[in-house]
């Protein structure tokens, strides 16, 4: 459990609206596996454990309307009648879907076999393009590139009603040893290709306990960590960009950041692809943000309602002009600051309509099992955040003051036109292929 409430989970998963019949797909290639008494057990636990936490922490008493005791009861009859731990695992997934609550879903037990597609995809306006493609993996074999726009996954169309479940079920429920794709590149015909993942054997982890194991998983985390670092790049005492990958910094982090921000005249918070993170980082960067006091919104949980109220640190805030960059990518806490700078006219927001996924979040692990323990958990809504105007974020998201989106060929060329853009509001000229220099995604490397 995370000792602060977190806006969205690390791994920037919604809340999944899919069909049982996804985890059936014959265009996914797939091994099933044999379902035992011992996995229905484990599953019945699973599922009895996630309906605790979901009567115990859920923002809603009415769970949103849903009959809750008679929805899991339905759901522990189907997992008597699984044919396989894949199904198992759907059918405790699909309870928290028929929630249609972007933060409240399933973890299902870690993989012992890591899968790696190499590559990944995004919305742009209303269309699907792949935004990286690995070093060395089948996708670039084959010929994929960015730009190229996604058609199908799957079997399902690539949109932003679509994409998200597509994420969750093949990143999280049910990885896949390989996806048949549809894609179009610029100017062609769509084609349809198998496109293989890099699978290899990883450790069960059974017991935190064992300092080796321990140890592995925090160089693991450092690595990540490492690859979602901010980053920072400034023009003379004109202009400072800001990569900030995730809402992850303490409060002296902010302000060392924002100390060093108060000697440029303007400053670009580039929040395309931030997730989220902590409710304190989003509050203490609108503190250095502001030079009063500002009423972020209103968040409804089970203790009632409460105001959310950004504590201005006055002489010390940046009081230069701001420009806010967003993306489809871009979700919960970073939306919440894009939408608050907005009502407050503080700045502009420039790029991409964001994801509308906006709710308050905390994770809470479990584990089943004595000789071999298996850890599973449940994101849960705790609160629900209503904007200052009265309205909801969450499913809408943000539209840009300014709506400025890469083409297929820009992806292609690795041209930032978006930042090249922003940083000319800021007195800069910057060359589009400078651009997409200065953060680009760190794309792993073949061995």
């Amino acid at each position: 459990m995370s000792p602060r409430p977190r806006t969205l989970v690390s791994h920037k998963l919604f809340a999944i609206a899919f069909a049982l019949s996804m985890l059936l797909l014959p265009v996914a290639i797939a091994h099933a596996q044999k379902v035992e008494a011992k996995d229905r057990d484990r599953g019945q636990i699973m599922l009895d454990r996630i309906k605790d936490e979901i009567k115990k922490h859920y923002y809603d008493p009415n769970f949103r309307g849903m009959n809750l005791d008679a929805r899991f009861k339905t759901a522990s009859d189907k997992i008597k009648e699984a044919a396989s731990v894949g199904q198992i695992f759907g059918v405790i997934a699909q309870v928290l879907i028929e929630l249609d609550d972007t933060h409240t879903f399933f973890l299902p037990p870690g993989r012992v076999v890591e899968t790696d597609y190499g590559w990944t995809m995004m919305m742009v306006g209303d269309r699907c393009y792949v935004s990286s493609v690995d070093e060395g993996s089948d996708a670039e074999k084959k010929g994929v590139k960015p730009g190229d726009e996604v058609l199908q996954v799957g079997g399902w169309s690539a949109d932003r009603a679509t994409l998200w479940k597509i994420q969750y079920l093949y990143n999280v429920l049910r990885p896949q040893a390989g996806l048949r794709v549809v894609l179009r590149s610029p100017n062609s015909q769509p084609k349809e290709i198998d496109l293989l993942a890099k699978q290899k054997q990883g450790v069960q982890v059974t017991d935190l306990t064992d300092y080796n194991t321990y140890i592995d998983m925090v160089r693991k985390s450092q690595r990540n960590a490492q690859m979602g670092r901010d980053r920072l790049m400034s023009f003379s005492d004109q202009l400072l960009i800001w990569k900030m990958n995730e809402f992850d910094l303490t409060d002296e982090q902010v302000d060392n950041a924002m100390s060093r921000a108060r000697k440029f005249k303007t400053l670009i918070l580039d929040l395309r692809g931030n997730s989220g993170g902590w409710v304190t980082t989003i509050n203490r960067l609108l503190s250095n943000l502001f030079d009063r006091d500002v009423k972020i919104g209103e968040t409804k949980s089970r203790k009632g309602v409460k105001p959310e109220i950004a504590k201005s640190r006055g002489e010390k805030a940046f009081d230069g002009k701001l420009i806010i960059l967003v993306d489809s990518r871009s979700a919960s806490a970073s939306e919440v600051l894009a939408r608050t700078i907005q009502l407050e006219k503080r700045g502009v927001v420039v790029g991409d309509r964001t994801a509308g996924a906006v709710m308050t979040s905390r994770t809470f692990g479990h584990q089943v099992g004595v000789d071999v323990v298996i850890f599973f958990g449940v994101s849960v809504t705790v609160s629900d955040l209503i904007m200052a105007d009265g309205n909801s974020l969450e499913h809408v998201g943000v539209t840009p003051d300014e709506v400025k989106l890469p083409s297929p060929e820009d992806m292609a060329a690795g041209r930032d036109t978006v930042l090249s853009y922003a940083a000319s509001l800021g007195g800069i000229t910057l060359d589009p292929v400078e651009a997409g220099k200065f953060f680009p995604l760190e794309i792993k490397k073949k061995n």
